[in-house]
């Protein structure tokens, strides 16, 4: 028995909602920061199996494959946040555009297209007209190629935008990806607050002509 469209989009929907699930269950261990590799050692005195952690490892190869899969994933594995509202901000902001510059797109594409053809029945670019003083007695006599043009500049307008939407939304994805990997790399690094210098006199390399000579030297310490 055939599923109608409804049903089908049902399932579709129930399948992607328990892979989801899935993926977020497989990555329920780095969530709760379970990133310890435990080894077993034996002890040879008293022959007990001791259970040894070795240190903490943070991959900025599973930073990447996590924002990869779902932005934002990454970000949350390196602890950082307070970047997965911004990222996410910028995903509904570009989500936006994508819609409002599509809509307006296809409505001026069916108005441009509907006027080159005439067509008394599929009238199309009326609703053009009622933010605009004109008639359609104008547009169809005197004004017949302004208002064409004037179509014609609206549809390549919003398509413009509608593209550079979609150019943005998949760079911010580009972006998510790069961030997590750097932050991931530089996660242990050490930052001390010990930061000083020193100054203190030093015996140079002997020159062939004078021999030894006396100067400074300037130390670094962080």
């Amino acid at each position: 028995m055939w599923l109608n469209w409804n049903a089908r989009q049902r399932l579709t929907c129930n399948f992607i909602y328990a892979g989801f699930l899935s993926l977020l269950w497989s990555m329920f261990p780095v969530l709760a920061g379970a990133q310890y590799q435990d080894t077993l050692a034996v002890t040879p005195s008293q022959n007990e199996v001791v259970l040894v952690f070795d240190d903490y490892k943070h991959s900025p190869h599973k930073a990447s494959i996590y924002s990869a899969v779902f932005p934002g994933m990454g970000q949350i594995y390196n602890k950082k946040y307070w970047k997965v509202p911004i990222l996410y901000g910028g995903i509904g902001g570009f989500a936006y555009a994508i819609h409002f510059n599509s809509k307006y797109y296809n409505r001026y594409r069916s108005a441009y297209r509907d006027f080159l053809i005439r067509d008394p029945g599929n009238t199309s670019y009326e609703w053009v007209l009622r933010r605009s003083p004109l008639t359609l007695d104008d547009v169809h006599g005197p004004y017949a190629d302004w208002f064409q043009r004037a179509l014609d500049n609206k549809r390549r307008y919003y398509k413009r935008y509608r593209d550079l939407s979609y150019i943005g939304m998949a760079a911010l994805y580009v972006l998510n990806i790069i961030d997590a990997t750097i932050d991931a790399h530089f996660y242990d690094f050490d930052i001390s607050d010990d930061l000083s210098f020193r100054l203190e006199p030093v015996v140079l390399q002997p020159f062939p002509d004078t021999g030894n000579a006396f100067g400074f030297q300037l130390r670094l310490q962080f």
